[in-house]
């Protein structure tokens, strides 16, 4: 469970202002198909999550608990420092000729891969008694964003404080990944 509530709430926090929910109001506005979109994009996260949750499983073995949460405070410090970079208007996608729902899935997969709650259901896998509660967690979490994204639509998305809650993530972020790294170092 607590793999599970972390992911939860640490997918949503990444992707508060994030790319993949932009990318998604585009489609959904462009298509008027909401639903589809948030089909293709709950596909997509859950299996970038179920990625980076084999990657976690992998090497939990080679680490030690304190190795463990030293990667999860590495993953946590790099995405507060990658969440505070300016955010550009993701492609729109609309040249690509494949249909509706391949489009919405390959550039939802896309734009998700490698980002920074991969990373962090990676660690979080590593580091939990049940890993896959990791990806299903973050899978639920970004999703709850780009739900948002989809009803509010580009305008709406665009007209959030976006460079505020970068900010307040990046604070966030970086903060709890400092404390875990002093813990899994034993300085505090």
């Amino acid at each position: 469970m607590d793999a599970l509530m972390a992911a939860l709430l640490l997918g949503a926090i990444t992707q508060a202002a994030d790319r993949t929910p932009w990318l998604a109001a585009m489609l959904a506005d462009r298509w008027r198909s909401p639903a589809l979109v948030i089909v293709a994009g709950a596909v997509a996260l859950a299996a970038n999550y179920a990625i980076g949750t084999i990657g976690g499983i992998a090497v939990a073995a080679l680490l030690t608990p304190a190795a463990r949460l030293l990667l999860l405070a590495l993953a946590l410090v790099l995405a507060g420092l990658g969440t505070g970079w300016r955010s550009t208007r993701p492609e729109d996608l609309a040249g690509w000729r494949i249909g509706r729902f391949p489009t919405a899935l390959a550039g939802l997969f896309i734009m998700a891969f490698g980002d920074r709650m991969q990373f962090i259901a990676a660690a979080l896998a590593a580091r939990s008694p049940l890993p896959w509660a990791a990806a299903v967690g973050a899978t639920m979490g970004a999703l709850a964003v780009v739900a948002v994204a989809v009803t509010l639509g580009e305008r709406g998305w665009a007209a959030l404080p976006l460079r505020a809650i970068r900010v307040a993530n990046m604070v966030l972020l970086t903060g709890i990944g400092v404390v875990l790294g002093l813990r899994a170092v034993a300085l505090i």
